[in-house]
């Protein structure tokens, strides 16, 4: 049987449909539902870069011949940036083949797993890599940072948009919500005891450094969740932000909840609906940090 075949063979858990290749590997699904929250997501990391798509400034000296995406998703991000670069060649990889078959013809994509040896050579390296959302995801963030700076060239730019796995409020409305606080400390648990620990945002841009990348910097913006602050721009993100987490409670809940915390599939949707019931109560004023991150590879090794 062909790794074609075998990589749409998805296995299907708690009602949701997760990837196929490196079965189990991650806890987040890939169904339709995950994707339009996917949507929503990208919608936000843009949202809050006023409509850019990265940070870096790739661009600055000369225009990128290769981008690497990894953890594409459903390609959108890649599918983006090969409108901005038309004569650079785009390449998103992610466990599940779930973007679409059409894209522009500079940009292609491979069903690979970014824990494993990255399937490039050296004379493939690239000039700007770009990853998001891979908290959850990773078991070793050092292996996986040093094949960034082993695949990045010399002068190249690797990004990393991350968003915190933890709310937080200035006022203390955010510790009225119960529920959503015993979420935030059982998916923490949980995530850990999977082997892929979600809240490494904080973390991110001392890992970078320490693999060797330079001229690190760590952008971070608050993400209001729901229309109660009181500028029209971040009302605009607190909507978007609201309907992100309120669809993401669920994903990150049943499969780490059943597999780790031991909870029975009834059991976990029961706390899913507690814990959106009470997003959905306007009195918390509650946001997410969104970290961007991105260092150097030096011009010298």
């Amino acid at each position: 049987m062909s790794l074609h075949s075998t990589v749409r063979d998805y296995s299907y858990e708690n009602g949701r449909r997760y990837h196929a290749y490196r079965n189990g590997q991650y806890p987040m699904p890939n169904d339709e539902e995950e994707q339009d929250r996917l949507a929503f997501m990208h919608h936000l990391f843009k949202l809050l870069l006023g409509g850019h798509l990265y940070r870096a400034p790739m661009d600055q000296t000369q225009m990128p011949e290769r981008i690497l995406d990894v953890g594409t998703g459903t390609g959108i991000w890649a599918l983006e940036i090969a409108e901005d670069f038309p004569d650079a060649e785009i390449v998103g990889t992610d466990l599940s083949p779930i973007q679409p078959t059409w894209a522009p013809p500079n940009c292609t994509f491979l069903v690979d797993d970014a824990e494993s040896e990255w399937a490039f050579s050296p004379s493939e390296a690239f000039d700007y890599i770009h990853v998001r959302s891979l908290g959850g995801g990773i078991s070793d963030w050092q292996r996986f940072l040093e094949q960034a700076f082993e695949h990045v060239k010399p002068g190249g730019w690797v990004e990393i948009q991350e968003y915190e796995t933890w709310i937080r409020s200035d006022d203390g409305t955010g510790e009225q919500a119960k529920m959503l606080m015993d979420w935030q400390y059982k998916i923490d648990e949980a995530s850990r005891g999977f082997g892929r620990h979600m809240n490494v945002a904080p973390h991110l841009a001392q890992w970078m450094e320490d693999v060797g990348f330079r001229n690190v910097q760590d952008d971070v913006y608050k993400a209001p969740v729901g229309s109660w602050p009181k500028s029209s721009r971040l009302k605009e993100i607190g909507r978007v932000g609201k309907v992100t987490l309120y669809e993401a409670v669920e994903p990150y809940t049943l499969a780490l909840f059943t597999r780790v915390l031991g909870y029975s599939p009834e059991d976990a949707r029961e706390y899913v609906d507690k814990v959106r019931a009470e997003l959905l109560d306007g009195s918390h004023h509650i946001y997410v940090l969104y970290h961007y991150v991105y260092g150097r590879r030096p011009l010298e090794g």
